[in-house]
């Protein structure tokens, strides 16, 4: 019993976390295009910054559901070793984009924060992808350049069109990647 439990956690631990949903990612995608829209029409920061906050508590709760339901059609437990390895991966870089972003509204700083966003989720999503099939981290990388991007070259835009390009236009397009090539 004990070398069929090796062998069992030994490939566990091997496996690769397969819930990233691709149509959990496009719906993201298309949530952050309409946040995008609502927040350019927002006169004070005050209110594109409720809209941006709300949208990214709508992408975790998007995102989430959509992987419980990836796992739940496929007979899996979202609980096993790559799962864990792939949140706890991307959950410290989720906290530190949390707290950064309370320190810039309290500094008033609010310019800095979509570069900033980009970058820390792009860079927990290549770190948790680093447990997840191949397309994960190459999207974590596209948002990380994107952020650093906007953060060392100054505005490349309009701050709803970039948060639209990162948070609508890339979750699109590895969306339909990880949808085609992962099964949904």
């Amino acid at each position: 019993m004990d070398n069929l439990r090796y062998i069992r956690e030994t490939m566990e631990g091997a496996a690769r976390f397969t819930g990233v949903s691709g149509f959990g990612e496009m719906a993201v995608g298309a949530t952050a295009l309409g946040a995008a829209w609502l927040a350019a029409h927002r006169p004070d920061d005050s209110s594109w910054l409720s809209i941006w906050l709300g949208e990214s508590l709508l992408a975790f709760i998007v995102t989430f559901g959509a992987i419980a339901w990836k796992a739940h059609r496929a007979g899996l437990s979202l609980i096993t070793k790559p799962g864990r390895r792939f949140a706890f991966a991307l959950f410290p870089t989720l906290v530190a984009g949390a707290l950064l972003t309370l320190v810039l509204v309290r500094e008033g700083r609010l310019e800095i924060l979509p570069g900033l966003w980009l970058l820390l989720y792009g860079a927990g999503v290549a770190t948790g992808g680093a447990f997840a099939v191949r397309t994960v981290p190459v999207m974590g990388l596209s948002f990380m350049a994107l952020g650093a991007t906007e953060l060392v070259f100054g505005p490349i835009g309009s701050r709803d069109a970039l948060l639209a390009a990162g948070f609508g236009g890339l979750h699109l397009l590895f969306g339909a990647i990880i949808a085609k090539r992962h099964g949904g």
